[in-house]
């Protein structure tokens, strides 16, 4: 097959939708050769700020000389976003090979992400890569990811999202997400909320795994040269992170704090590490600039947490007025998202993601309306951003937030790239 039948095959897969369960993605490493197996593996889970803090992490290794695989998910705007090693994507080739290989050995109804996963897996095995930084898709215990014995778990701020898949309450979503914990393995955990933070304290006891928590084991505060971050032996000062916003700092830091746990388990790893890594991580789609005029903000911010975070940041951004351009997924709490921007919004244009599960963006434009806020519904992103850009002053920023689909889709057109809207 060519690439793009590949792809077409592979991204097929997601319409028989998600099943929990690990006995698929078992049966396709088994007959592989475990690949998983050659790899040190750490796990990021969470709701907001996972792929950040992998992003920080695996910057972090490559700076102390490790060959590092990095996973993550969705991609942007194209496939190869997805499996990195070293910071390279995967190219196309091997995207081919590895989806064919394993393909070929997957039990009948492996899922789009348990396919992906394995690849993943099968690359950073081949590839040499020492260790392997594997973003979490939705959940933990049950997510393919998870089929590894990882050497340590992080687990950044969890959200009440994807309630339909992974419980009501943040409990229960909690619950899910600790399950990537390993018996006897550190675990790094971010700020959590009360509830959540009492399921993962629990669960690390339950499985006899060391708990550092950010403000109590280590911490990230910004001075006037920097981040000045503390921890269990190292204490760096003036860091000054790759991915902008100054709430990186909670991501930073947590990303340090396992950096300095693999460093105990013989990974050799230093402050210097530490602050080249940072200063040279990038995260496309995490408040990214494009400097115009007039300039343009992209941020995957898509539930309610991640829009509080974004509205915060802006107030370090100068701006005449603000272009809001939003879309949102249907299963997305909207009006949580909507709710911290729109009042700093000069204007509101609505747009629909283009993927199946995307709100309609008169619908969008609608609850905006019974927000209290007037909105103008474009239809596509296209027409969202040319209406932005035509009522945009040089001195105005535009910003476009919602959905990492949005985002993605936006990013390619400004970057004048091909855009893959299939995802799982």
């Amino acid at each position: 097959m060519t690439y793009q039948e590949t792809l077409s095959h592979i991204y097929g897969l997601g319409r028989f939708g998600m099943k929990p369960g690990l006995e698929r993605i078992r049966a396709t490493l088994r007959a592989l050769s475990d690949p998983q197996d050659a790899v040190r593996i750490i796990h990021v889970a969470g709701t907001n700020g996972k792929g950040s803090t992998a992003a920080f992490l695996a910057s972090i290794l490559r700076s102390g000389g490790h060959k590092t695989g990095l996973f993550t998910s969705p991609h942007l705007i194209a496939f190869p976003e997805r499996i990195r090693i070293n910071g390279r994507e995967i190219f196309e080739e091997e995207v081919v090979s590895l989806a064919e290989r394993v393909m070929t050995v997957a039990p009948d109804g492996a899922t789009f992400f348990e396919i992906v996963t394995a690849m993943a897996y099968l690359f950073f095995a081949e590839q040499g890569a020492k260790l392997a930084v594997m973003e979490v898709g939705m959940g933990g215990r049950f997510d393919a990811t998870n089929i590894a014995s990882g050497i340590l778990s992080i687990i950044t701020p969890i959200d009440r999202d994807h309630a339909q898949y992974l419980g009501g309450t943040l409990g229960l979503i909690a619950r899910e997400k600790a399950g990537v914990v390993k018996a006897g393995r550190p675990v790094v955990s971010s700020i959590q909320a009360d509830e959540a933070r009492e399921v993962i304290r629990q669960q690390c006891l339950e499985m006899a795994s060391p708990l550092y928590q950010d403000g109590h084991d280590f911490s990230a505060t910004w001075k006037d040269d920097g981040v000045f971050y503390s921890g269990i032996a190292w204490q760096i000062q003036d860091l000054n992170p790759g991915i902008p916003g100054r709430y990186q700092s909670l991501n930073l830091a947590t990303a340090i704090c396992a950096a300095e746990l693999l460093n105990h388990q013989g990974i050799d790893l230093s402050p210097e590490n530490v602050r080249t890594g940072a200063e040279q991580t990038f995260w496309p789609g995490r408040m990214e600039l494009f400097t115009g005029p007039p300039r343009m903000l992209l941020d995957g911010a898509h539930n309610p947490a991640g829009a509080k975070v974004l509205a915060e940041a802006l107030a370090e951004i100068p701006r005449k007025a603000l272009i809001l351009v939003t879309g949102i997924v249907g299963d997305k709490d909207a009006e949580g998202i909507l709710a911290p921007l729109l009042p700093l919004a000069d204007s509101v244009i609505t747009v629909c993601p283009s993927v199946p599960r995307g709100l309609g963006s008169q619908e969008l434009a609608e609850q905006c309306q019974a927000l209290g806020y007037r909105a103008l519904a474009a239809g596509g992103i296209a027409k969202g951003l040319e209406q932005a850009l035509n009522q945009a002053h040089p001195e105005d920023l535009i910003l476009v937030c919602g959905s990492l689909f949005v985002v993605g889709e936006a990013r390619a057109r400004l970057l004048s790239q091909t855009y893959e809207p299939f995802r799982g």
